[in-house]
């Protein structure tokens, strides 16, 4: 296929083709139409000044004479310029004027005509010798039949109307020719450039397509359309990155964080199997080995909760709960467990606040948050634990936050305990899978809001924020 043909089935020269086509049709249109208005105007006028003539003539003749009249037309026919003028007696025979043949039936009707004449040049014209004896050219004329019987013939050389018509016909091609090439040079230009920008966009495609997830879009100055659709497409391959980024680590976290368990099962299974084993051994071992397996599913079961609120899919549709008494209800059902662990937990719960969302979710998001306080709120200065949990309203928003007087997390990490299976303590020996916290912000993120984590001073104040109904 040639260069032409592959450049002519692009949308974007077609496309320019179109309005080029539609443009040039409009302007021949309007160009045609005003060479046209051009002559009929010019004819009218004419008309109307022939008019004017013998209205002039024939009130002459009737309150001044005969005489009078063969003066006036005398007196114009002598006159240069495109008018001529021819008087006859009765029978038609020429007295006076500055044409002296007269076809027949102008003189016997009269009426409006159109013929061919000549008429004496003794001077010259421009463009002619001076010893040519005639003028020829076409006229437009009035005939009419005076009062006392006389034939006048007023009328106008049409040629110098037709030589304007013939410039405006001229003047109208070179503009339709100036506008079309004109309109194919934008136009080839404006499609260069457009075909230009996809181009850069395709190129950058293709690199990204080959592996290079680094390639981005070029954004220019201009701030137009496709820097506009640039920054979208940037904007979404760094969310593909980031996500490609984060299955990477998660692959990698889920590899280091089930190979221990499953090592385990292995180890406990293979020392229940031996001969010398005793009765205990094989107990402890299933335990172990049971205990091991609850650990993985609990870990399985929060990945499947974390992929299925994140397609927008949660187990039951968002509807109406109160709020305020699942938060409530949480805080009450832990309480008893805290005060186990010697940590006291307090609540500050705003009542009535109702919110459209999952409640099994909500719940579950709360369950991760107490559970994860619970873990760290342990002050390094042996002081009681304590757990706040808040829930208020702020304008159309509801805030649900519960804080630790632990140790607290660091601001460079806050961010980062948010992704899956992500740990501070490189030890990971307190239990965990590190997911609790990527389903609360996964949850939150459903509904419609976001979650962060703030300094607490000291510990660590976590907060859901959501739109209210």
């Amino acid at each position: 296929m040639s260069r032409f043909a592959q450049v002519w089935r692009t949308s974007t020269v077609r496309l320019t083709a179109t309005f080029i086509a539609i443009f040039v049709v409009f302007a021949i249109l309007l160009m045609g139409f005003i060479g046209w208005q051009s002559s009929v105007t010019i004819q009218r006028q004419q008309g109307e000044d022939i008019d004017r003539e013998v209205r002039l003539f024939q009130r002459i003749e009737i309150n001044q004479g005969v005489r009078a009249l063969a003066f006036a037309v005398a007196r114009v026919a002598s006159q240069p310029g495109p008018g001529l003028y021819y008087l006859g007696d009765a029978s038609g025979l020429f007295l006076l004027g500055n044409i002296t043949d007269v076809p027949p039936e102008v003189l016997i009707e009269p009426g409006i005509y159109t013929f061919d004449y000549e008429r004496p040049n003794p001077f010259g014209d421009e463009g002619t010798q001076p010893e040519t004896p005639l003028k020829s050219g076409v006229a437009v004329v009035r005939s009419v039949e005076l009062d006392n019987g006389m034939r006048l013939v007023v009328g106008r050389d049409v040629v110098e109307r037709r030589g304007y018509s013939a410039i405006i016909l001229q003047s109208f091609l070179v503009g339709v020719v100036g506008i079309i090439l004109f309109s194919v040079v934008a136009g080839g230009v404006t499609a260069r450039r457009v075909l230009k920008r996809i181009d850069t966009i395709r190129d950058t495609s293709t690199k990204i397509m080959s592996g290079n997830l680094s390639e981005r879009v070029p954004i220019t100055r201009r701030n137009d359309e496709f820097d506009g659709l640039a920054r979208n497409l940037n904007a979404m391959l760094d969310r593909i990155e980031q996500l490609l980024q984060g299955l990477k680590e998660v692959t990698d976290n889920v590899a280091h964080d089930l190979k221990t368990p499953l090592t385990r099962l292995r180890n406990q299974a293979e020392a229940a199997l031996r001969d010398t084993a005793s009765e205990e051994t094989r107990e402890r071992a299933l335990e172990t080995v049971i205990g091991e397996s609850d650990r993985l599913i609990q870990t399985f079961n929060a990945l499947l909760m974390i992929a299925r609120v994140e397609a927008g899919a949660p187990s039951g549709a968002l509807s109406p709960i109160d709020v305020s008494a699942v938060v409530a209800d949480m805080a009450e059902l832990y309480s008893p467990v805290a005060e186990d662990e010697g940590i006291e937990v307090a609540t500050d719960i705003a009542p009535g606040v109702a919110l459209r969302a999952n409640r099994e979710l909500i719940g579950q998001a709360m369950v991760n948050l107490l559970e994860n306080a619970m873990k760290y709120a342990k002050p390094d200065d042996g002081r009681q634990g304590k757990i706040t949990v808040t829930l208020r309203c702020e304008d159309t928003r509801v805030v649900i936050a519960v804080a630790d007087n632990g140790p607290g997390i660091p601001e460079a990490d806050r961010l980062k305990v948010l992704e899956r299976f992500v740990r501070l303590e490189e030890s990971r020996s307190e239990p965990g899978s590190g997911l609790g916290l990527a389903l609360v912000n996964a949850v939150a993120r459903l509904h419609g809001g976001h979650f962060r984590i703030e300094d607490n001073n000291p510990g660590v104040r976590a907060v859901i924020e959501v739109p209210g109904t």
